[in-house]
């Protein structure tokens, strides 16, 4: 579990690892619980039910001013979001 947390970049505290290995075991079993049925004959699918007309249509259209995007930038450099790089 904790090789999990550290590639999902988690601190966890002791007790927090115990109670998210047996979160996660439960969620494995019940993965195991689904491979184990026959689904030989069930489509696979995206949405459980018919999606239709769910995109608008993509037109260009006027963005954001510079100033408006920014003015809640925690912030900003030479008119750019400034973010931490992380190592």
């Amino acid at each position: 579990m904790r090789h999990v947390a550290r590639l999902a970049r988690l601190h966890l505290e002791p007790r927090e690892l115990e109670r998210m290995r047996a979160e996660l075991s439960g969620i494995l079993e019940h993965v195991d619980r689904i491979q184990s049925l026959d689904l030989d004959q069930v489509p696979p699918t995206t949405h459980v039910i018919a999606l239709e007309n769910v995109l608008r249509e993509d037109e260009p259209r006027p963005s954001l001013p510079v100033e408006v995007a920014l003015r809640e930038a925690p912030r900003a450099v030479d008119g750019r979001f400034a973010v931490v790089k992380f190592e």
